[in-house]
């Protein structure tokens, strides 16, 4: 597959987005190796925008391998500064798929409180918690808080 082709405008913004990124891949002196590859290709999948490090003293290899790079993952070589490569590939959005059995609601959960006296059964209790409240630490039930208003100012940017 080609490699992106990205306008000059469009490499500058990259460019300044991995100014502060470290190198998440590193190619030895083994080169460029299928596992390298793989591990790139996964990098560009988690964070689109990566920083590679080659521990290469010859130029010419570093500029073939940010080439290689770009073509077999599909992606815009942004920029070969010294030993760093610098790839870009746009993030695949997650489909988020919602579950329509799947509801906040009641929830069953067994309390066990032990006798401070030993040889004493514990109490085991069934407490029904809902959606708005939570057990805390010594098996009580507490309502969560509820929001408060936004500000005139806050409900105005929301519009």
């Amino acid at each position: 597959m080609p490699a992106i082709q990205l306008t000059p405008a469009q490499r500058k913004e990259h460019r300044s987005e991995a100014h502060h990124l470290n190198p998440i891949v590193m190619i030895g002196s083994d080169g460029l190796t299928p596992a390298v590859t793989k591990e790139a290709d996964a990098a560009l999948k988690a964070h689109g925008l990566i920083k590679i490090r080659v521990f290469s003293d010859d130029r010419l290899a570093r500029d073939a391998m940010l080439h290689t790079l770009a073509n077999e993952l599909n992606a815009a070589p942004i920029q070969h500064i010294g030993k760093l490569l610098v790839l870009w590939r746009p993030k695949v959005e997650k489909v988020k798929e919602i579950d329509e059995d799947r509801m906040p609601g009641p929830r069953d959960i067994k309390v066990v409180k032990y006798s401070k006296r030993a040889g004493q059964r514990p109490e085991i209790k069934t407490l029904r918690v809902l959606g708005n409240q939570r057990l805390t630490a010594g098996g009580n039930i507490k309502r969560a808080k509820p929001r408060k208003p936004l500000s005139v100012k806050k409900q105005r940017q929301a519009d």
